[in-house]
């Protein structure tokens, strides 16, 4: 029985680290690819660093109590996808799914707000440590 426990919890660990990753290798994709990454330069932020910052803001905001929560474990799954919707090859399907997995159009919203303040709160952090630094 206890192996059986800790097989399944190792399962469900490596499943949410996957998601966790994947989440933030989409943020760092999507960092390279934007207008956005000359203010990541101008500054010298690391994108690898930025998107481990916006991981955990946006985290806080996610459904889920604990980062192994199979809510959480969805939620980074569903805000990956948002953020590939545009490499998708059918975006008004995809776009259609994002509305039903996050509940509504709203929810969906509420949760592109929460990646996009976690990204600029996470800028102005690196820019005032950059700052202080000077």
């Amino acid at each position: 029985m206890k192996k059986l426990l800790l097989l399944s919890f190792t399962a469900l660990l490596l499943s949410g680290c996957a998601d966790k990753n994947n989440y933030e290798a989409a943020i760092i994709a999507n960092l390279e690819s934007e207008q956005k990454t000359q203010n990541t330069k101008d500054y010298k932020v690391p994108a690898d660093k930025m998107a481990a910052c916006i991981v955990d803001s946006t985290s806080k905001n996610m459904a889920g109590i604990f980062p192994l929560d199979p809510a959480r474990l969805t939620a980074y799954r569903n805000y990956t996808k948002m953020l590939t919707l545009t490499q998708s090859a059918d975006p008004k399907k995809t776009l259609e799914e994002l509305r039903n997995e996050f509940g509504s159009a709203k929810e969906l919203m509420d949760a592109r707000s929460n990646y996009t303040e976690s990204e600029l709160e996470c800028l102005a952090l690196f820019v005032a440590n950059t700052e202080s630094e000077k």
